[in-house]
């Protein structure tokens, strides 16, 4: 990985993808994708940004030597398998929304096939705003991955920790916010089911005010991605468990 003009492949430009791999671009390194398999909005998203689409995922990991898994926390662990299964020798960096345990067993996978490995998380919104989202990296070789996002939207800090502290921090911090969106959710779903939903806002607006609003903006915004979090918030329960913790 010399300097930050490296040839990186991104695993998958999804939204919060397509930021990181707006940052990579914008740092000066090619950046790849795999059109195998994908839609077209990612298609979409790729063009939008720069991408060079490499085709396969074996031609990504022939040409690249660095590799950026940004996938749903089900697919994190397959996607690095797959990479294995190709020998990539480079550099893999899982950004995905898993466990610690997870993450450590993503750094085995990978390590097996001959790769080096960078634990990361993503905090933040899936948009490109300067300073918006942040990628935590943990592990040997942390912050030299942090060179890669030098360049923003995305902003990368490396931890003093060793591979499992970054998917630490995400899901500690997801775990509030995930967690406090889905007991606000559910509590506004009672109400309407035993026919107190006005009362309830009522209340709220009296003692605490901010409530009603963020109430509304949290179903809006959440209620038909929902789906999207049965795996994140899979892997927070898994991280609570295995800290010994009730999830």
């Amino acid at each position: 990985m010399a300097g930050l003009a490296s040839v990186i492949g991104l695993l998958h430009p999804g939204e919060m993808g397509s930021a990181v791999g707006a940052t990579l671009v914008a740092g000066g390194s090619r950046v790849l994708w795999a059109s195998e398999g994908r839609g077209a909005r990612t298609r979409q998203r790729a063009e939008e940004i720069g991408l060079e689409d490499a085709g396969t995922l074996e031609r990504l990991a022939r040409r690249a030597e660095v590799i950026v898994s940004v996938a749903p926390p089900h697919a994190a662990v397959d996607v690095a398998r797959a990479v294995a299964a190709l020998r990539f020798t480079g550099l893999f960096v899982d950004a995905n929304a898993v466990s610690p345990e997870t993450a450590r067993e993503i750094g085995r996978i990978v390590e097996r096939g001959g790769a080096r490995f960078v634990d990361g998380g993503i905090i933040g919104p899936a948009n490109r705003r300067p300073g918006a989202a942040r990628i935590y990296l943990s592990g040997p070789e942390a912050a030299r991955a942090a060179l890669l996002f030098a360049a923003g939207p995305v902003n990368a800090v490396a931890l003093d920790g060793p591979v499992g502290a970054a998917s630490a921090l995400k899901m500690a911090f997801a775990g509030w916010n995930k967690g406090m969106q889905a007991l606000l959710m559910a509590i506004r779903a009672l109400a309407v089911a035993e026919g107190v939903d006005e009362a309830l806002l009522a209340e709220w607006r009296i003692s605490m005010p901010e409530v009603p609003a963020r109430s509304e903006r949290t179903i809006h915004d959440n209620a038909r991605k929902a789906w999207r979090f049965v795996g994140e918030m899979e892997q927070i329960a898994r991280t609570f468990a295995q800290a010994g913790l009730p999830p």
